[in-house]
């Protein structure tokens, strides 16, 4: 798999698991479930997921305007537990938009950009092919780790593997393979 196919998986799996979240009481999802410094209640990481994809993208590859400064909210909310407060449409537009954004910079990559070293400090830098990476693994972490909470809550996650989200080639025209 390349990269805009990794994504496409990413998105059919963001779907799945927007859906979910939006039949989930917002009780649950403001719910204290971690006792980490950053991250207490599944909207918490809701938030982090959209808005780490929205800063390797903007801040660090890019270096321009992020997604979040058209949600000042989101802006302006910094990045402790904080999200419970928000509404899950709110986050889920600003997961939208990231969306938008990368979509449109990942259509205009090249194989020459993908190998453009990009400065994340003075100490460090990094292939473009392997921060896209990253980015994309985090959220599967992030997105594992929201279904791993629902479950705690008694609420059955989708199945967001990739194999659930690959052509069943058996199924395909044998003359196209």
């Amino acid at each position: 798999m390349n990269i805009p196919e990794t994504y496409d998986y990413l998105m059919r799996a963001r779907r799945d698991l927007w859906t979910t979240l939006e039949t989930v009481p917002d009780e649950v999802l403001s719910r204290p479930l971690l006792d980490g410094e950053r991250f207490h209640c599944i909207k918490d990481l809701v938030a982090h997921t959209a808005g780490v994809e929205d800063g390797w993208l903007h801040f660090t590859i890019l270096q321009d305007t992020p997604v979040e400064d058209a949600f000042p909210a989101i802006r302006d909310a910094g990045n402790g537990p904080v999200y419970a407060k928000f509404p899950l449409p709110e986050l889920l537009d600003y997961w939208r938009a990231v969306e938008q954004s990368t979509l449109s910079s990942l259509a205009a990559l090249t194989d020459a950009d993908l190998e453009r070293v990009v400065e994340d400090s003075p100490t460090e830098s990094f292939k473009l092919d392997g921060l896209l990476w990253h980015v994309m693994l985090h959220e599967v972490r992030h997105t594992a780790q929201i279904c791993a909470l629902l479950r705690t809550q008694g609420i059955k996650p989708p199945s967001l593997d990739l194999l659930f989200y690959l052509p069943n080639v058996r199924n395909v025209d044998k003359s196209q393979v």
